[in-house]
């Protein structure tokens, strides 16, 4: 008798529904599709000590992004190593094995944020909870793709839709947990004094400084006590890590894989001249000789540099909503509308896989990636356009611009990922394609990197000009007064979080134009530039030469 996880268990027997397996193909995904949601941790994790604002000791904005994009690395490595093993044993074990990395991941995250040690969140969400991820995203594509012969691209749609809309259910999820768990710290009595110690501000209270942190309320000067309140993001990790585990278990029992050689009924496969037309290959090629084909290649540029053009925004969406909008249009966008921003994000994004993946079926899968990277190229470039525009003529007409071209980048870049395995099935053939997917998603790993590197380091170049420019414009009497310390103090404020872009425009003249809207301009220059890239890698992609088929000897 096979064993609970064994692969011939959980073979379908005649008559079965083969719209049965998709449910707990997106279960799983909506599971963990919720990292898309990450930036919604970005704000609390940068203000675990502090709470209301960032205290020194706290991790900058460059630091935890960076969360992200080890487990994007850590997605896309484990896939490829677990390619071959997953033709082996079958999606329900797995599965079981991505809940359990997944799941884990949260757990071992919320104990490096309880004792503020960012290596145990980087080892726990990135490394650990990276493998749950890229195992759950593999093992329902070559499933739906064998169930579904005569859709491939609707069946790679439907097993990774649910990847895009993760952060649909994950974002009001993870807003919802981090209300409820938060707790407002000590707030400073006003008659204490207090001091600047190398760039920090603080107080002494109970016979030794403390750490303090100053917000503007009301027109005064308010501040509160480090160490003191809670932002609730540990307890919200430790709740999410229990229940992805329990929901991503249950959909891996209820996997089911086609008997070998079963067809849908009345299905025959296209004719060779529509398969030509459409460059879908007849044969099949073995994951190792994948390898060895251009095509290979020229497919992983296509997916890495599609993914980077949107990872990168993709990890710090709702701060570039914030930055660009919230200080331009303060009385429309405030933390509501931003996390709404995320949320529909995730739903374009679910919806592009769905929706391109289908129209790849009909008009084939170049024609489809023809699409993706000249609309998106335009939509790139028109973006810096923007923010400028918002920043010399606060007006809701920009506002909505930006909404409506950053949802449609976003569905081509869900598209993208859904697209992708019906464009290997096509070129390699269905039998290998799941191992072949894995393979190639070290593209998806690399532009982990890539992205939120551009975004984050370009931005951060960005902001230390603009804060330099803006001090330069500032009296030094009154700088010296605000912040208990030089200009020549500068780098130190900087660092220890005391001086920022925000706090520098309450000493400039009202109406002083705030740079937080020009931050990403570089990068979607750069990012419109890698569209470019990857289009002529897609106008490269020829059928596979014959030499590499498999052969029935």
């Amino acid at each position: 008798m096979p064993g609970l996880f064994a692969k011939d268990r959980i073979v379908a027997g005649p008559g079965f529904n083969r719209w049965l397996v998709p449910p707990a193909s997106v279960a799983i995904h909506l599971c963990i599709g919720s990292v898309y949601a990450w930036s919604i941790f970005n704000p609390p994790l940068e203000r675990v000590r502090g709470v209301v604002t960032s205290a020194a000791d706290d991790w900058s904005l460059g630091s935890v992004v960076w969360i992200f994009t080890v487990a994007i690395v850590f997605l896309g490595l484990a896939a490829a190593l677990a390619g071959k093993w997953l033709e082996r044993v079958g999606p329900r074990l797995v599965g079981t094995v991505a809940a359990a990395c997944w799941g884990g991941g949260f757990l071992v995250g919320a104990v490096g944020i309880w004792t503020h040690q960012l290596w145990l969140v980087y080892l726990g969400y990135g490394a650990l909870g990276g493998c749950g991820l890229g195992l759950g995203y593999v093992s329902p594509v070559s499933t739906l793709i064998r169930w579904f012969p005569d859709r491939r691209g609707m069946a790679a749609g439907m097993a990774i839709m649910g990847f895009g809309g993760g952060a649909m259910i994950g974002a009001p999820l993870k807003k919802w947990l981090l209300g409820l768990f938060a707790r407002a710290p000590e707030k400073l009595d006003a008659s204490i004094e207090i001091l600047t110690r190398e760039g920090r501000r603080m107080a002494e209270i109970g016979g030794e400084l403390r750490d303090v942190v100053e917000l503007t309320e009301n027109g005064s000067s308010v501040a509160y006590v480090v160490g003191t309140g809670s932002v609730g993001v540990a307890e919200t990790f430790l709740v999410l890590g229990i229940g992805y585990f329990l929901v991503m278990l249950v959909a891996s029992f209820c996997y089911r894989i086609p008997a070998e050689g079963w067809v849908p009924d009345g299905w025959t496969p296209p004719a060779e001249e529509t398969a030509q037309k459409k460059m879908i290959s007849q044969h099949d090629v073995g994951i190792d000789q994948a390898l060895r084909t251009p095509q290979f290649y020229l497919v992983w540029i296509v997916l890495c540099f599609n993914v980077t053009a949107g990872i990168g925004v993709l990890g710090v969406a709702k701060t570039m909503m914030t930055e660009i909008f919230g200080t331009t249009l303060p009385d429309l966008v405030d933390e509501g509308f931003a996390t709404t921003y995320v949320l529909m994000i995730s739903v374009f994004n679910m919806g592009g896989r769905f929706f391109w993946a289908s129209v790849s079926d009909r008009i084939g899968r170049k024609n489809t990636y023809m699409l993706f990277f000249v609309l998106g190229i335009a939509l790139y470039v028109s973006i810096p356009l923007t923010a400028a525009g918002v920043s010399a003529q606060p007006t809701t007409v920009w506002l909505v611009y930006f909404y409506a071209a950053t949802m449609i980048i976003f569905t081509m870049y869900g598209g993208g990922f859904a697209t992708i395995p019906a464009y290997l099935a096509d070129l390699f053939g269905s039998r290998f394609v799941g191992g072949i997917h894995g393979r190639l998603l070290t593209a998806w790993s690399t532009a982990g990197v890539l992205g939120p590197l551009a975004i984050t380091s370009l931005r951060e170049s960005e902001r230390l000009q603009a804060i330099r420019h803006l001090v330069n414009r500032i009296d030094a009497t009154a700088f010296s007064d605000r912040f208990g310390a030089g200009k020549d103090q500068l780098d130190a404020l900087v660092a220890a979080k005391t001086v920022d872009i925000g706090n520098l425009l309450e000493l400039l003249p009202e109406g002083t134009a705030d740079p937080r809207a020009t931050l990403y301009n570089s990068t979607m220059y750069l990012m419109a530039l890698l569209l470019g890239i990857a289009l002529v890698a897609n106008l490269a992609i020829r059928p596979v030469d014959a030499r590499h088929h498999l052969t029935d000897d």
